[in-house]
């Protein structure tokens, strides 16, 4: 078993987590109640990672955060660094291909909200800010929880973008996926189905915490 590959991607999952979900919230809550322009578009551009194939979005990642794109640029003369083959660059990259895993679970979680309810508060006296932390928020956290849960699940098992922007460095950039795909290049079937056996593992918890979450808030909502 490879922890440090293990400790990295949990690193880079809590690392994406982290940012994502206070964005999220917010692109979330726009999205579920506001009526724009292009809304629409925005909604699919948002939802674009869960369709395109992984080399695809690997690859104009690899494009904009290597020397020639904007991203890459801005960074180096940042930092003095390289955004691809690092764990910055996967960072970058795990905020954009969990986009749809943070923002939609959220949207949901804020749309299940009734109109009345924030109404009420406004004319309790509260004002937008507070009606969202001491009213929204709290009737929103499963679908923040959720979305907590997806990113950092989702960020253990990706695979191909992780490989595009980031490589297979040691220490840096080797996730558990990729070093599923080092262990089975190496014909070490063993050490390749014991890590398999703990994303299966992880990622049934994940999905069976989802669907308790589910279950409980539906039992609430029943009420």
């Amino acid at each position: 078993m490879d922890w440090e590959a293990l400790q990295l991607s949990l690193y880079l999952g809590l690392a994406a987590a982290a940012i994502l979900i206070p964005a999220g919230l917010l692109i979330a809550r726009a999205l579920a109640w506001r009526r724009f322009p292009g809304r629409s578009l925005v909604q699919a551009l948002l939802a674009l990672p869960l369709i395109l194939p992984p080399t695809v979005l690997g690859y104009y990642l690899l494009v904009a955060f290597g020397p020639g794109g904007i991203p890459g640029r801005a960074y180096e003369a940042l930092f003095s660094g390289s955004l691809i083959f690092s764990f910055e660059g996967l960072v970058a990259a795990s905020l954009i291909f969990n986009l749809p895993f943070a923002v939609q679970p959220m949207q949901r979680g804020f749309e299940s909200i009734p109109q009345a309810l924030r109404e009420a508060a406004w004319c309790s006296g509260l004002s937008t800010w507070r009606t969202f932390w001491l009213v929204e928020l709290p009737l929103a956290w499963p679908g923040v929880l959720a979305a907590f849960v997806l990113t950092l699940a989702h960020t253990l098992g990706e695979f191909g973008v992780v490989l595009m922007v980031g490589g297979s460095i040691e220490g840096e950039t080797r996730t558990i996926s990729i070093a599923i795909y080092d262990r089975v290049q190496a014909l070490d079937y063993g050490a390749a189905a014991y890590m398999c056996a703990v994303l299966v593992g992880i990622s049934f918890a994940a999905i069976a915490f989802l669907y308790m979450l589910d279950n409980r808030a539906g039992r609430a909502h029943a009420r």
